[in-house]
This record gives C-alpha cells, sequence and structure tokens, in this order.
C-alpha cells in the first residue's frame, strides 16, 4: 500500500514571527540523502515528533527524524507559549467509551502533560524563558462558577500546585484591564518561548543518538512490515512509523487527515514596552486567557512585548492584515495600548479535532503505525504527552494511558477537505451565538 504527497510550494524558512526573531542560533540539520535503516522513523519536527523521538532514543532504541522544512517549523515554533493544564475538553463525553476512571486518568494526564515539560527543560537545562504563573479570565459570572468548579476538581485530584480563585474586585492585581468579572489562578501552568523549546528539544534528540533530517518531505510511505518512507533524495526503512505532522499533515494519509481539521489562528507582538506599563498590564506576568469560543490569550514576552492571540479561524480564510484584525481585539482588553506600535504579525495552523480530544493511537489496518494530531489549542502539553504515550507503546511498555487514548473513536469530517472547514466554521458559529445568551 502506498501513499503520495504533492511537495509544499510554501518556504523551508520560518515564517516572519516575534520568535523566529528572538530564537536562539538555529543549527541546520541537512536533508537526508540515501538509504538509512532504524527501529523507527519519526515524520515532523514539531512537538510532537521531537518528544516521541526523544522518549524512544531514552529507551535505546534507534530512530530518525523528518522534517520537511525546520525544526519548529508549524505550530509548534509559533503558537501563544501558554503551557497550560488539561488534555481535551468536557472529558465527561467519554465515559460511555474509557468508564468514570478512564475519565479521571485523562484529566491526570492533563495535569502530568505540564510536568513532562517542566521536567524535560530542567533535566536537559533548555533555555526557552519557562515562566510559571497562569490565570483564566471569566468574561461572565457563569465563567466564574466554571471556574470554581474547576478549582475543586484540581483539588481532588491532588493538584499540587497554588490555585485561587478571583473576585472582580481582585482581578486588578492580574490584568490591567476591567473587562473581566473574575479568574483562577493556577501557579501550576505558566509560558515560555516555544521555538527556543523546540530547538532545544532538537539538541536533545541529537544528543541521544536521533539522526536528524530537516528540508525532508516525504513525498511517498510504502505500508508493510518494514515501512519506506521516500523523500526526494533518500529512503528510511524502519520497523515502525510515528506520523506527527498534525495540521500539516495534508494529503501523506488520508485516513489521518480527514480527522483533523486545519485552522488559523493569530497573534500580535507589540515594541518593547516599558517596566511601568508592562506591570501594569500584567502585575504578575502571569499568562491569561479567557473563557470565549473565539478566545483571547496574552503575555508578556521576556523583553517585556505584549504578545496577544487568538481569533481562531475555521474558515481556511487567513485575514489579508493580521495586525488590523487583531489590534482591536487587544485595544478592548487594554485601550491604554492605542499608541503603541505593533512589530511582529503571524499565524500559523493548529489541528482541531471534532471532539477536542487528542487523537493519539495506530493504524487498525497498519499497527505498526503510529501517530498523534488534533489537539485542539493545547498543544504544547498534550505533544509532550504524546511522546510518553507513543514512547511507551512503541518500546513495548505496558502504557494505560495510550490505550485510553487509542479506545476513543475519531470521526471524519464531512465534506471532504473542501467542505469541512466551512461545515465547522458555521458549527463554531452557533457556539458563539450561545456566549450571548
Amino acid at each position: 500500500m502506498n501513499a503520495r504527497v504533492q511537495p509544499s510550494t510554501a518556504t523551508d524558512q520560518h515564517p516572519p514571527s516575534y520568535y523566529a526573531a528572538s530564537s536562539h542560533p538555529q543549527p541546520d540539520y541537512p536533508p537526508l540523502q540515501g538509504q538509512v535503516q532504524v527501529d523507527v522513523c519519526v515524520v515532523g519536527g514539531g512537538f510532537s515528533g521531537l518528544n516521541t523521538a526523544i522518549e524512544l532514543a531514552e529507551r535505546g532504541l534507534s530512530v530518525v527524524l523528518l522534517e520537511a522544512r525546520k525544526i519548529g517549523w508549524g505550530a509548534s515554533g509559533r503558537n501563544g507559549g501558554q503551557l497550560i493544564r488539561g488534555v481535551g475538553h468536557g472529558l465527561e463525553q467519554f465515559t460511555g467509551v474509557v468508564g468514570a476512571e478512564g475519565v479521571r486518568q485523562l484529566k491526570l494526564m492533563g495535569i502530568e502533560a505540564v510536568e513532562i515539560v517542566r521536567q524535560r527543560v530542567e533535566r536537559y537545562g533548555i533555555d526557552c524563558d519557562l515562566t510559571w504563573g497562569y490565570c483564566d479570565l471569566a468574561n461572565k459570572p457563569r465563567d466564574l462558577v466554571g471556574l470554581a468548579s474547576d478549582a475543586d476538581e484540581l483539588r481532588d485530584l491532588g493538584y499540587r500546585h497554588s490555585l485561587k480563585l478571583l473576585q472582580a474586585g481582585e482581578m486588578r492585581s492580574v490584568v490591567g484591564s476591567d473587562r473581566y468579572v473574575g479568574g483562577l489562578i493556577d501557579m501550576g501552568s505558566g509560558h515560555l518561548h516555544p521555538l527556543n523549546l523546540a530547538l532545544g528539544e532538537a539538541a536533545v534528540a541529537k544528543s541521544l543518538g536521533v539522526q536528524v533530517f530537516e528540508h525532508s518531505a516525504v513525498s511517498r510511505i510504502e505500508y508493510g512490515p518494514q515501512v519506506k518512507v521516500h523523500t526526494a533524495q533518500g529512503l528510511v526503512q524502519a520497523k515502525t512509523l510515528v506520523l506527527g505532522c498534525n495540521a500539516y499533515l495534508n494529503d501523506l494519509n488520508p485516513q489521518l487527515s480527514g480527522k483533523v481539521l486545519p485552522a488559523g489562528s493569530y497573534i500580535i507582538a507589540t515594541e518593547p514596552l516599558s517596566e511601568d506599563l508592562a506591570t501594569q498590564l500584567l502585575p504578575q506576568n502571569m499568562a491569561v486567557c479567557d473563557q470565549r469560543v473565539t478566545v483571547d490569550y496574552f503575555r508578556l514576552s521576556a523583553d517585556r512585548r505584549l504578545l496577544f492571540g487568538g481569533a481562531c479561524h475555521y474558515s481556511g480564510r487567513d485575514p489579508q492584515d493580521i495586525a488590523a484584525y487583531m489590534q482591536p481585539k487587544m485595544l478592548k482588553v487594554f485601550p491604554q495600548l492605542a499608541a503603541v506600535k505593533i512589530d511582529y504579525q503571524w499565524g500559523g495552523m493548529i489541528g482541531i479535532g471534532a471532539n477536542r480530544l487528542p487523537q493519539i493511537g495506530r493504524l487498525k489496518d497498519q499497527p505498526n503505525v503510529f501517530y498523534a494530531q488534533a489537539y485542539s489549542g493545547h498543544g504544547l502539553n498534550a505533544t509532550h504527552l504524546a511522546g510518553k504515550l507513543l514512547g511507551e507503546a512503541i518500546a513495548g511498555q505496558h502504557s494505560n494511558g495510550f490505550e485510553l487514548f487509542a479506545k476513543v473513536p475519531h470521526i471524519t469530517f464531512p465534506g471532504g477537505k473542501h467542505l469541512r472547514s466551512p461545515l465547522l466554521a458555521l458549527g463554531m458559529l452557533w457556539h458563539r451565538l450561545k456566549e450571548l445568551r
């Protein structure tokens, strides 16, 4: 069985962004040339692929990682940088599939996912501006009721980090805006420079013996007991294949790509702010996120820029001018920034699944092909969890977490790749209308 994909016409360099402009020096990993034989071939040089490769190498397996462009080129290197606990949305919907205890385990893994990042950064000394402190922002009184319930549930799960529910009068201690009626501080979540994390993890993978290749887009896959992965100039033969391309899988594997919807998300970064102004906006230097379907999220960078993101687009059409589109949203929260210059604007694709649970498993008809995708905006932590679970499963270790995720069915979006985005956009419009009640 063969699968083909048309080569991309996109640039092979990192798209312009604050992260690309402020990243550590980026080594150039060579393109694959010739033939290589290993235990595992990992396709995708974002967090899913990098962390799967690290977990496998730590377990003694030989690994090749293929990246079509540059390490961290996709969402891994240009996301909001918010490291927030949790995987999925409304996990109780899966009780009928995994049982009440299974749902509880999924919630515990949502906590573990952040700890995996913490431990990886600490163990390998990765310099990525990791900063602890996060606050969920309540837009309406019912949001605050939900946040109080979240805090109670986290405590019942044995959450070891400080949690504090804030009322409207306390919000200025976290965010310099009158837009919010309350919030939930979580000192076990935080923020970081995602591209520097990806670059650091690539260096870790290489140090563990992983063969990393950039500019090595996969052109064809021959499935079978020995998987053959073809690029323009080379071939990888492996016992096991991992597909970690998420929103950029395209047609490489139609069975998987039909289950993930690429959706655009956008960020602007201001010029560096004065210390006084930065402290006024975010007094405790926390990452924050509101509770709306069209979510706003923002934080300060290490050099005191405000990074403001959100406006997830399901239509498949990007704004012609991201700054012109995002700046009015920022000014609704912080009108005091009206005279502040926007230095950077960028966007990228995140992967959305129909049920908002990360898709982690193996192909039924090709049991030596594993995958991880569709993080629905929680990719920074969930990718690291996926890498651990895939590493355990591929290495032959019993992985209850992998089995739980693999049990959950995921529908293929209707309408094919041309109609599924407009159909989901209509669905999200319905959710936004519900917020107006």
